[in-house]
This record gives structure tokens, C-alpha cells and sequence, in this order.
């Protein structure tokens, strides 16, 4: 498993040195240095904002192709409930799960079935009292990567309940291994994933350890395929097993109604996420108790790696939820099994270091200040880094020099100006005495 695995990669020789991406990175993980972009790893979260605003689709995501399904001798499809959302004049989730089971898929397993059993989970953690106010949802990969470098003190508040992902991903293992007898590295589980955060999630996982994934498949790797399949069923398999609980995950607000609690909050788009967990942090919400984030527009229908115009799919999402029921997957215990638990603490990660020595690291602190009070505080990106209080650490640690700075560059030269004029003016007075 790559430690340092991304989602979200760079394609240099497309790569104009604009400065779009630099300014929606939420946590200043891009760069520009040389003419081009660069993405420090240990910042990025793996949002997929750079890849939306790039002109010139430098920045792409990575996922893998139906080709890794090769060589498993019983396949799995494991669904986002969002790809639901992605197909026009639904009725029937059977329709999508049959046409997944003819374009190559052994078997087919929702998701949203095991969202179904997190939403029961949650309720019975909330209902325990053993938390701190509020709960913030565990579901999304990239906001808690946020949490974890830009709000550290709210590290405690999340979810230690695990993503629907990792658990579907688990019972789906387990049904085909006593459905088929076969040896689990001969059953391939393979997400059909809405973004690149899930896509990371899967090879690189927050709480490291194995996801029992064995590939993440983009759904828009598959949907041209997915459609014209289904165009051509004549009949479709019972395959369905959740209601609308679980596939009301895919849009904003979905996991929160679970619930059945009107103290809840709920917001998507990195910019609102932001904003919401600065006033978590600054504790102006005194009766909330559960927070369901996710860093895209409209929830997860506003993945990267979706197809359709998120508010559509929304939309779609609300239409199809009528012909549900509420939901078809229960716990079987009175408390919540271990292995739905992220079996340890979400902590806060150190983003760029300056030093080891801690001496060193405070006397580049004192310096990253001193640089910071001469910078204009404009955070206008034109140095290549996305705020001044960046490019600051970037000078102090080497990979900048003050002069990248427009303004400061601007009062040298009208320093060096004035100077030259001086030095002229006094030429030509010495030359005047000289000629008296």
C-alpha cells in the first residue's frame, strides 16, 4: 500500500503556470515554482478543486480502469449509492445493478447497504451521550483530512464510526465467500467511485490498514458503457437490498436525516465546509449535535468522477427515493460491532515540517514572521505560492526568495530608481562645478 498515494496528479507538460489552482486549494498544497505547477503531498487532501478550475486539464485524477478486473476469478461491483443519480428516469435500482452484472461483474453489492447500518450505528452513538458536541461525520475522506491539518482541536469530534465504502466493502467479501466457497484472493471488490477522495481513501486510508478493496473504478470510467447496456435489457434481476436511507447518502443532507434529530447541520462545497468547521472551532453552535460534511457541491453527487450536473442528480436522487422503503438493513446486535469501529483515534497531521530539531523549527518561525510583516498581505498568488503567510514559510525554508514578490520587487526597483535619479542629478551638478 503507497503511504504517499494521491488521487489527484499533476500533467507538467500541460501545465501553463496560471494560478487558478493555487487559489482553491483549501489548504495551500500547490505551488507554483518554475513556470509550473507543483503539489506538495503532504498537504493535499485530495478535494479535486484544482482539477475542476485548470483551464488547460493539467491537474486529473487518477483512478483505475475495468481492465484491473482481470484475473479474479469472481468479481465484484461495489456501488456508490450516487451513480443512481447519474441515470435519467430511474425507477428501478435493479435496472443499474443488472446492467453492471452484464457488462462484466459477477455480483453486484450497494453501498447504500451498509450506509443503511451506519445511520443505525450513529443513532446509537448519539443516543450513548459518550462524545463531544458535535459529532462531525466520518463519511468523507477529504474533510477529515481538513480536520486534521487545518482544525487539529476538532480531531475528537469526528465520527469513529468507518465510511460506507470500507464496510460494503467487507459484507460483500463475506456474501461471496459463502456464496461461491471461493478463497478470498480469488474475489475481487472493486468501487465504482463518485471522487477522487474515495479513490485515495481506498489505496491509502486515513486509519491505515486494509480497505478489502481491490480496486476503485471511476463512474465515469463506466457510465457510457453502464447506459447503453441497459437500454438493451429486456428483463432485470431482483438484486436491490436498501431503501431510502442508504441512497439518500449520495446527496447533501441525506445522512443527517437518518438520524431522526432536528439538531443536526449539514453543508457541502469545500468553501461551506470551511467556514462551517471555523465556527465549530470557535464553538458559536451551542445545541448541535451532528455535523454531516461532505467537500463537494450537493454531497456526493458533485464528485469529480461523476457525469451529470450535480443539482440534477440530485434531483434525480429526491425522485427516485419514492419508490423505496425507508430502509432494508438492520444491526443484529443492541450495540455497535467492532468491526464497523475505525478501531483508532483520527489525529492531527503535521503539514509542512520546517525542521527536526525543534530549535531550528522556532528560529524559522521567528524568521517565516519577520518576512511575513514586509509582504503587502494581499495573498494575490502572483509569487507562485497561494498566500502571503505561505510564500513566507517558502522563503524561509529555501524554496523562494523575497524577491518573487511583485511589491517587493516593485519597491526595489523604485528604490534602485530613485537611486539612479540621486546619482545623476549629483553627476551633473559635479560636471556643472567643473565646467565653472
Amino acid at each position: 500500500m503507497d503511504k504517499m498515494f494521491h488521487a489527484v496528479r499533476l500533467d507538467s507538460d500541460k501545465c501553463t503556470g496560471c494560478i487558478n489552482c493555487i487559489k482553491r486549494c483549501p489548504t495551500g498544497a500547490i505551488r507554483i515554482r518554475s513556470g509550473k505547477a507543483k503539489v506538495l503531498k503532504e498537504l493535499c487532501i485530495d478535494c479535486g478543486e484544482c482539477i475542476r478550475v485548470c483551464p488547460t486539464h493539467a491537474m486529473k485524477a487518477v483512478y483505475d480502469h475495468l481492465s484491473i478486473t482481470e484475473g479474479y476469478e469472481y468479481k465484484i461491483a461495489l456501488l456508490s449509492p450516487t451513480i443512481f443519480g447519474q441515470i435519467r428516469n430511474l425507477e428501478d435500482l435493479d435496472y443499474v445493478m443488472t446492467a453492471f452484472k452484464k457488462i462484466g461483474f459477477d455480483d453486484v453489492f450497494e453501498t447504500s447497504r451498509a450506509a443503511e447500518l451506519i445511520s443505525e450505528a450513529t443513532r446509537k452513538y448519539m443516543n450513548s451521550k459518550s462524545y463531544e458536541y458535535p459529532v462531525i461525520s466520518s463519511a468523507c475522506p477529504t474533510v477529515v483530512k481538513l480536520i486534521q491539518l487545518k482544525f487539529p482541536d476538532l480531531c475528537s469530534h469526528v465520527s469513529p464510526i468507518k465510511s460506507p465504502m470500507q464496510i460494503a466493502a467487507k459484507m460483500a467479501r463475506e456474501e461471496a465467500i459463502n456464496k461461491t466457497g471461493l478463497d478470498t484472493e480469488k474475489i475481487g471488490v472493486f468501487y465504482i467511485s463518485p471522487c477522487t477522495s474515495e479513490v485515495t481513501e481506498a489505496k491509502n486510508p486515513i486509519i491505515h490498514g486494509e480497505t478489502g478493496i481491490d480496486g476503485v473504478i471511476g463512474i465515469c470510467e463506466v457510465y457510457h458503457q453502464l447506459v447503453a447496456t441497459m437500454e438493451k435489457l429486456d428483463k432485470v434481476d431482483a438484486i436491490a437490498n436498501s431503501g431510502l436511507i442508504g441512497v439518500s447518502w449520495a446527496i447533501d443532507g441525506g445522512e443527517s436525516a437518518a438520524l431522526m434529530s432536528s439538531h443536526y447541520l449539514f453543508a457541502g462545497g469545500i468553501e461551506n465546509v470551511m467556514n462551517v468547521l471555523e465556527e465549530i472551532e470557535e464553538k458559536k453552535f451551542k445545541r448541535l449535535h451532528f455535523v454531516e460534511l461532505r467537500a463537494c457541491d450537493a454531497g456526493c453527487v458533485g464528485g469529480i468522477l461523476t457525469v451529470k450536473n450535480p443539482f440534477m442528480a440530485k434531483a434525480r436522487t429526491q425522485i427516485l427515493r419514492k419508490y423505496l422503503p425507508v430502509s432494508m438493513n438492520h444491526l443484529e446486535t443492541d450495540g455497535i460491532p467492532t468491526e464497523m469501529l475505525l478501531g483508532a483515534s483520527i489525529n492531527p497531521v503535521e503539514g509542512m515540517k520546517l525542521s527536526d530539531n525543534l530549535f531550528d523549527a522556532l528560529a524559522i518561525m521567528q524568521k517565516i514572521d519577520g518576512i511575513e510583516k514586509k509582504l503587502p498581505g494581499l495573498d494575490c498568488g502572483a509569487c507562485g505560492s497561494p498566500s502571503c503567510k505561505t510564500f513566507a514559510e517558502d522563503v524561509a525554508l529555501g524554496y523562494s526568495t523575497e524577491n518573487d514578490c511583485v511589491f517587493i520587487m516593485r519597491d526595489q526597483v523604485q528604490h534602485f530608481a530613485k537611486q539612479m535619479s540621486l546619482l545623476g542629478m549629483n553627476l551633473g551638478e559635479n560636471r556643472a562645478d567643473d565646467n565653472d
